[in-house]
């Protein structure tokens, strides 16, 4: 270290070039600010504000990050909600088409189905960037399979499509060769006067067919009892169903249990196996070390259950046992003389809660193949056979015509339930016709290839939109009210439609096909099916609106209080500037004269 001299002479002279180069200083510094309008380039240059400066610069990256997520989110909702609304309007147009076409056949309503079908896939597989938003997390390639994929099948790679399903369906339902719908009606009794009608099927194999397929035999009434008496239903009874496997589901592996509800219908319970299942969890299953333990849990949940199938992954062997139980019947006692006129009803349900009513007439002479009338010809016994014949022909009318569209909406339904996932595959008659294979399918038409292991379709896609703000903006065509309108669409497409004249057999059955397909194609509320969708995809696009609205004012805010800190006045340096450049004028001049200044000047 080292200290300069110092030497008194030159104070003032070093005094005054510290204060010229201080004001050259001060003038650069209002000029830079007089030219850029900001008090400085670095943050250190403005001050206490610094610390106002640093915190709104990042509130503003990260508002400008959210909107550029808010104006992607706002694209794809826009999308989404577009699609769900063509699925909406497809469903309604063809469901309008439908009840049109109920009092006079129509032969192109399956071509317009077809066209419907076709749209909706269409809506189903848009894509934003080359991102399908409708698969889910699986976001690279459609989710949905083309239209005529899913009616005709693969044949190059040995799928079967809806066609086939519904084919084998109605084979099951119609209890082939016979066709009655697996309910039979026969005399007995000594002498022979009463008509016994049971429903079909004997043993294990039996009990799992009242299971599934066919009509369920309610009740019958008589308007005459005093001359043909009409008993009370004897229910049918089925032991609890058990089950086997050959081994443990692994980690992952799913099953699909349907479940016979009170109103006829069947529900499915779909359940994976996770190594982590909580005790109440109602989709997953723990995973066991043994299938004994595997079996003895699901033996033990479902012992209760009216069980109507299970199907899994091949590997897994599981077999459903069905013991011996009773079927359903009652008898019509023809006990007294019915005249003309006097009427029995037979009631029987579908698989699908829906109900037949079949009435038959007392005609002194019918035709032995009339649907709707008997024969009082001859005795008891005569008029017994008559009744007899006259229920199984109204039940196999029955069962071509409302069965069988009964069947075709089950086995679409059960088509657009399907999915890639091992077990949850459409479910497919088992080879002995007595039941569903429990052996999921790996020869059927996966329409949907999609993601389909999240609970909630919304939260597949998110939206960051604000610090502590994440919007679910995730959809899936495999979504049960979207799957609703597909299958509506598709049982009709796959049929090949009637130019048979209103009232014939024919004309009927079409007329089934479109009041089953019209229940599945309603969605005529707000609050569920696809305009539900719909609304809340609305809400998210107002909830992205209102946000980007609000990010705005935030700008706006902190770029005012950025510019109290960053920004200067013009006119404010324009009259510093001004005073600093006299002030330096001055300067130079009086640095000037004391340079010039000497004895002789100072004695002169």
């Amino acid at each position: 270290m080292s200290i300069a001299p110092f030497n008194a002479s030159t104070y003032l002279g070093d005094r005054n070039t510290a204060n010229l180069v201080g004001l050259k200083s001060r003038l650069d510094t209002l000029t830079n600010q007089l030219s850029s309008g900001k008090v400085g380039t670095t943050y250190g240059s403005l001050g206490t504000g610094r610390t106002t400066s640093l915190s709104a610069h990042a509130a503003l990256s990260a508002l400008d990050g959210y909107d550029a997520v808010i104006t992607n989110a706002t694209t794809r909702v826009t999308l989404a909600n577009a699609s769900v609304t063509q699925i909406n309007t497809l469903g309604d147009g063809m469901r309008r088409s439908l009840t049109a076409s109920n009092s006079s056949t129509i032969a192109n309503t399956p071509q317009v189905a077809r066209n419907s079908l076709d749209a909706a896939v269409d809506a189903l597989n848009v894509d934003l960037a080359g991102q399908y938003i409708f698969g889910g997390r699986a976001t690279d390639s459609p989710p949905v399979a083309a239209t005529d994929t899913m009616l005709n099948g693969d044949v190059a790679k040995g799928l079967a499509g809806l066609k086939t399903l519904i084919s084998e369906q109605k084979t099951a339902d119609l209890g082939l060769p016979t066709g009655s719908g697996r309910v039979s009606s026969s005399v007995t009794g000594t002498p022979a006067n009463t008509v016994t009608i049971s429903e079909d099927g004997t043993g294990a194999a039996g009990t799992e067919t009242r299971a599934n397929f066919g009509f369920r035999l309610l009740s019958a009434t008589s308007s005459n009892a005093t001359a043909i008496s009409a008993s009370e239903t004897t229910d049918a009874t089925a032991p609890p169903v058990t089950f086997t496997l050959a081994k443990p589901p692994a980690d992952g592996d799913r099953l699909r249990i349907a479940i016979n509800q009170p109103d006829g219908t069947q529900s499915f319970v779909d359940l994976t196996a996770k190594a982590s299942s909580s005790a109440g969890a109602t989709d997953t299953i723990p995973v066991f070390a043994t299938a004994a333990e595997a079996q003895t849990y699901l033996n033990t949940r479902f012992a209760t259950s009216p069980v109507a199938s299970i199907q899994a992954p091949t590997d897994l062997g599981v077999q459903a046992n069905f013991g011996t139980g009773t079927p359903a019947s009652l008898t019509l006692g023809v006990n007294g003389t019915p005249v003309a006129g006097d009427t029995v009803t037979v009631s029987v349900a579908m698989r699908d809660g829906t109900t037949q009513t079949l009435t038959l007439t007392a005609s002194p002479n019918a035709d032995p193949t009339s649907t709707t009338e008997f024969s009082l010809a001859g005795g008891p016994q005569a008029v017994a056979n008559s009744l007899s014949q006259a229920v199984t022909n109204a039940l196999k009318g029955a069962a071509s015509t409302s069965l069988a569209a009964s069947s075709a909406s089950r086995a679409a339904q059960d088509f657009f339930a399907g999915s890639q996932s091992a077990g949850l595959a459409p479910r497919r008659i088992s080879t002995d016709g007595n039941g569903y294979a429990e052996a999921a399918s790996t020869k059927t038409v996966i329409w949907y290839t999609g993601d389909d292991t999240s609970s909630d379709p919304r939260a597949t896609a998110t939206a960051q939109i604000g610090a502590n703000r994440v919007l679910n903006i995730g959809v899936q065509a495999n979504e049960a009210p979207i799957r609703k309108v597909l299958a509506g669409l598709a049982m009709i497409a796959a049929d090949a439609g009637t130019t048979a004249v209103s009232g014939t057999p024919e004309a009927q059955r079409f007329s089934a096909l479109a009041d089953h397909a019209g229940t599945l194609l309603v969605s005529n509320n707000t609050t569920g099916g696809v305009p539900g969708i719909a609304s809340g995809l609305g809400l998210a696009a107002s909830t992205l609106s209102d946000t980007k609205t609000e990010n705005r004012t935030n700008r706006n805010a902190l770029q005012g209080s950025l510019d109290g800190v960053e920004n200067i006045s013009a006119e404010d340096v324009t009259a510093q500037l001004l005073q600093l450049q006299t002030q330096l004028q001055a300067s130079y001049q009086v640095t000037s004269m004391l340079s010039k200044l000497n004895l002789v000047n100072y004695l002169s």
